[in-house]
């Protein structure tokens, strides 16, 4: 699955079109190296978003199969480090 995607679909982002934003503005990587909103996530990888005062960590855990997953459930996709 896209970043853009996933960013949206386990409820990091609000919208798509906010995670397409942040990934044009270079302040998501996965695994240490920057990415563009085309790469694809694997279970495993960490993604980190710098945000202006801090940045957080998340690991993914599960790919969803579904295009948005509920907030109470995003615990089984994504761990925060």
């Amino acid at each position: 699955m896209r970043i853009d995607k996933f960013l949206n679909a386990v409820n990091i982002t609000k919208r798509r079109s906010i995670a397409q934003d942040m990934l044009a503005n270079k302040v998501v990587a996965i695994n240490g190296v920057v990415v563009k909103p085309s790469k694809n996530v694997a279970v495993g990888d960490v993604i980190t978003i710098n945000y202006l005062e801090s940045s957080k960590e998340y690991k993914v855990l599960q790919i969803p199969t579904t295009k948005s997953t509920p907030k109470s459930l995003q615990h089984e996709y994504i761990k925060e480090l």
